[in-house]
């Protein structure tokens, strides 16, 4: 979960750093701080979601594969399903809360000086 929660992190950063000057123009022309924590937060949520249905669609399938392994938890589990799909959200918005709030912090001004 942490080495997860990391990753992200850092993909999401790096997102951030690269898309600076855009996200300068975008505040320089008038979005509004939230909308631009809203994109952040979307981006990465279509990552985790594209990762989170993966993971489900591969964990259904070794599910027989599996069943050696798994000790009080039966094949198709809900509560294993549905719970660490909403734990690795929970996680995930966590993790991409801190880019979020430093790409919302863009000086505009700053942002097109740099290039």
């Amino acid at each position: 979960m942490l080495l997860a929660a990391v990753g992200l992190y850092g993909v999401m950063s790096f997102s951030v750093e690269q898309r600076r000057r855009e996200i300068g123009i975008r505040l320089a022309l008038g979005a509004d701080v939230k909308q631009v924590r809203r994109m952040i937060l979307a981006q990465g949520m279509k990552l985790t979601g594209l990762g989170m249905a993966g993971g489900i669609a591969a964990a259904l399938g070794l599910t027989r594969v599996l069943a050696g392994f798994l000790f009080g938890v039966g094949e198709h589990d809900p509560l294993v399903f549905v719970g660490v799909p909403l734990l690795l959200c929970a996680v995930a918005v966590a993790a991409m809360w801190i880019p979020a709030r430093s790409a919302s912090s863009v000086d505009p001004m700053m942002a097109l000086r740099a290039e």
